[in-house]
């Protein structure tokens, strides 16, 4: 037992840190009650063939068609459009659209499709954006609760009651849930962030989408932006930016080149200007105007040694391009990542200018700077591969695209597919004609073979493995602590503390520990460890397990008062520019409020006896 709760413990400890992958915290913590013969090899390893993991396997598949083919991005943009310019209509409509996709879509899927939408749409209507981006990630924690896919712990909890025998939750069980979080969490969040977040920014500031002066001036570029010409005795002449590699020389940044048009065409006038951004494969030739980015110092010495003649120092513009923030999400293959090692220009043929890191901006020396989860990245290039960069939502989300240049990129012709495919996995699981692990694998599927997701390549992509790995790693620790005595020994715990207040002490103590511990640790975690706790707290009561596994997943997703609980809470953080004590003081009273709801009326939908 002491084992178990010291492998437990640190790792607990480790997830709060973050300074290791929660999946490799977890494989190691199960290797080592291996090693401790705390549990078999094959108790550890029965859980990456477990149901559970297949079916969150298979969620990511099909969620992921869903915004891949654009289906759920026209339902969203359509519904807000009906705001107009009115902050109340927008928000009220945000949060509809939001919970509305979050029940089918994992909640950061979900809000950071919907978010650039908000934010142009805010841009436009000159609406205060910190109002709605934080009920917005609220938002979609909350549309998990309507339906058994809708969040992980959901999952979790069925699993639980199947294998200790209890009937099976429905796909719409949790849906009475759902409508009283949703109307506690609408009414809540709109009157916390009308006292709270109402107050504007200056007006360089207040919207994510700014225009180029102002994102120069934010990221500090205006005076590093300078307009260099290639002479016939440059050493650049016919050479790559890839061959060449300037930044990592110079700490300078090529953003886009500007030639002059040799002949004439029903487009272009012979000698007008043809500008195009700046991309590994460009080729250098004399004459050519190059525009980069860089310190005064750093751009002399680059224009020096390469037989470069400068033509201006550009003080009110960056380029005259598209230039858009983006924001990277908590679990992108980028965190951790060099900017050098990134492929923004190999893959998407975009530029990186500056780093915007909770407040603190870099523009200089960014090919060795490491990029972290929430920081707002400054990009540059063409709208369309900055369209093509915003439809890769797995890594980052373009905030500051204008609606109009949003509105350009095309819908895939595959959406109804989808549509029909997620409807027909929806009504099989409803009507019990397949089980749930074999809907969602075949509707995951159908999305592959039917063109809904272009390959098997794209499907794995789209797949969160870390997400995956530290479910299934989790899984066999609930294991350990049933067979070393420690869920007894807790579960005991709770009982000596909360019985004297009855079934409701019981429901409270369980709901309060969970709601606490996923204040530090992802909410799978949360729910995996706690779920067979609270089972056995029911069954020491000889009441029903059905409210309290239910608090225990309403616990561990309703978490709103730290910035950190769940990946959508962070990716609004700096978007939104909100501080800490922004979420607790809108989240704080919010988590409370729910507690106190969930505590009383759970019981109600979900008799104990």
């Amino acid at each position: 037992m002491f084992l178990t709760l010291a492998v437990i413990g640190v790792s607990i400890v480790f997830f709060i840190m973050g300074r290791v992958r929660s999946d490799l915290v977890a494989l190691i913590a199960l290797l080592i009650l291996v090693l401790g013969d705390v549990l078999t090899p094959a108790e550890a390893l029965s859980s990456f063939s477990d149901p559970l993991v297949i079916m969150v396997i298979g969620l990511f598949v099909v969620s992921g068609a869903i915004l891949r083919t654009g289906l759920a991005k026209m339902a969203g943009s359509r519904i807000l459009k009906l705001a107009g310019t009115s902050e109340t209509r927008l928000f009220f409509l945000i949060i509809i659209v939001t919970t509305m996709i979050g029940a089918f879509v994992s909640n950061t899927g979900t809000v950071a499709l919907v978010m650039p939408i908000v934010v142009s749409m805010a841009v436009q209507s000159d609406i205060n954006v910190r109002r709605l981006l934080m009920p917005l990630a609220f938002a979609g924690s909350i549309g998990g609760m309507f339906t058994l896919i809708g969040t992980a712990p959901n999952l979790v909890i069925q699993g639980v009651l199947s294998s200790n025998g209890y009937n099976d939750l429905q796909f719409f069980s949790f849906a009475p849930v759902g409508a009283v979080v949703f109307i506690t969490g609408t009414s809540g969040f709109y009157l916390l962030s009308k006292i709270f977040l109402s107050k504007k920014m200056d007006v360089t500031t207040q919207n994510s989408s700014k225009s180029i002066a102002q994102l120069a001036d934010e990221y500090l570029l205006s005076n590093k932006t300078f307009l260099l010409q290639i002479t016939d005795r440059s050493s650049l002449i016919g050479k790559s930016l890839k061959e060449l590699r300037i930044p990592e020389c110079f700490s300078v940044s090529v953003s886009d080149i500007i030639r002059k048009n040799e002949s004439s065409s029903r487009f272009l006038l012979k000698g007008e200007d043809v500008r195009e951004t700046a991309g590994p494969g460009t080729v250098l030739l004399a004459k050519n105007l190059i525009r980069v980015i860089g310190s005064a110092k750093n751009v002399a010495r680059f224009a020096d040694e390469s037989g470069l003649v400068i033509i201006e120092d550009i003080q009110n513009e960056v380029t005259s391009m598209g230039i858009a923030e983006a924001v990277l999400l908590p679990n992108s293959k980028l965190v951790d990542v060099k900017v050098r090692d990134s492929g923004f220009r190999k893959k998407y043929k975009v530029n990186l200018l500056a780093i915007n890191h909770r407040g603190e901006y870099k523009s200089e020396n960014l090919a060795d700077e490491v990029m972290r989860s929430g920081d707002v990245l400054l990009m540059q290039g063409r709208w369309e591969d900055l369209a093509r960069l915003d439809q890769d939502y797995a890594n980052i989300v373009l905030v500051g695209q204008p609606l109009q240049e949003a509105a350009k990129v095309t819908l895939n012709h595959k959406a109804p597919l989808a549509a029909a495919i997620m409807l027909l996995m929806i009504f099989s699981m409803v009507m019990n004609l397949l089980t749930p692990v074999v809907a969602i694998m075949t509707a995951a599927l159908l999305m592959i073979v039917t063109g809904c997701l272009r390959n098997m390549e794209e499907a794995y992509k789209l797949i969160n493995w870390e997400s995956v790995v530290l479910l299934a790693a989790m899984l066999p620790l609930s294991t350990a602590l049933d067979k070393t005595g420690t869920v007894a020994l807790i579960t005991n715990g709770l009982v000596d503390t909360f019985s004297g207040m009855g079934v409701y002490g019981l429901l409270a103590g369980v709901y309060l520990c969970t709601s606490v511990l996923t204040l530090f640790i992802s909410n799978t975690a949360t729910t995996v460890l706690f779920a067979p706790i609270a089972l056995q707290v029911a069954e020491s009561s000889q009441v029903s397990p059905y409210p309290f596994l239910m608090a225990v997943t309403v616990a561990a997703s309703m978490c709103f008062a730290s910035p950190f609980s769940t990946p959508s809470n962070v990716m609004v953080m700096v978007p939104g520019r909100y501080s800490f004590a922004d979420y607790v003081k809108v989240g704080g009273p919010m988590q409370i409020a729910m507690a106190v709801i969930m505590i009383i009326v759970l019981p109600l939908i979900f008799p104990f006896k």
